[in-house]
């Protein structure tokens, strides 16, 4: 799963999204945005998905020669997805570790990947908005905007099996 700052992130993520997905049986592999990892650090959050997750919680790249700390996967999760990250990821730009393995992904077709964008209405309404979130869509990806009110572990439900569960 990826995971950028914004909109209940600090708040959200560990008992919506990563335990529910651990209890299904699925191993999980976070990589943050580097802002939404300061969010997660400065809340607290960061240690219980840390000790949650069987594999090392990640934002920055690995120096070469390096190992891989996560296998690839078969899915990507990508909640919240900020209207920045969103933006870039539909126009290619990779200029974080998150983003990198998302577009690295959304150009393999074996790969599955929901985007879930949390933004505000003024965000939405930018005329370049829905431009982005079509180029996600014909590129393959499951966009499914996050309200509010909704549970993300619904989120959860939207994933396909394949790949996902451990073996």
């Amino acid at each position: 799963m990826v995971a950028a700052a914004c909109f209940g992130v600090d708040r959200r993520l560990h008992d919506e999204i990563a335990l529910p997905a651990v209890e299904r049986g699925w191993q999980v592999a976070i990589t943050l945005t580097p802002t939404a990892e300061r969010w997660l650090k400065a809340s607290g959050e960061y240690d219980r998905l840390a000790e949650l997750a069987d594999l090392p919680v990640r934002s920055e790249s690995r120096l070469p020669g390096e190992p891989r700390p996560h296998p690839d996967p078969g899915t990507f999760l990508f909640v919240p997805a900020s209207a920045s990250s969103t933006a870039k990821l539909a126009l290619g730009i990779a200029d974080n570790q998150a983003l990198t393995v998302l577009c690295e992904a959304l150009g393999d077709p074996k790969v599955h990947v929901s985007v879930c964008p949390r933004l505000s209405e003024a965000q939405a309404g930018h005329p370049a908005w829905p431009g982005h979130l079509a180029t996600l869509r014909a590129a393959g990806a499951l966009v499914t905007p996050v309200s509010p009110d909704q549970p993300w572990t619904t989120l959860l439900d939207a994933l396909p099996v394949a790949g996902t569960h451990r073996p």
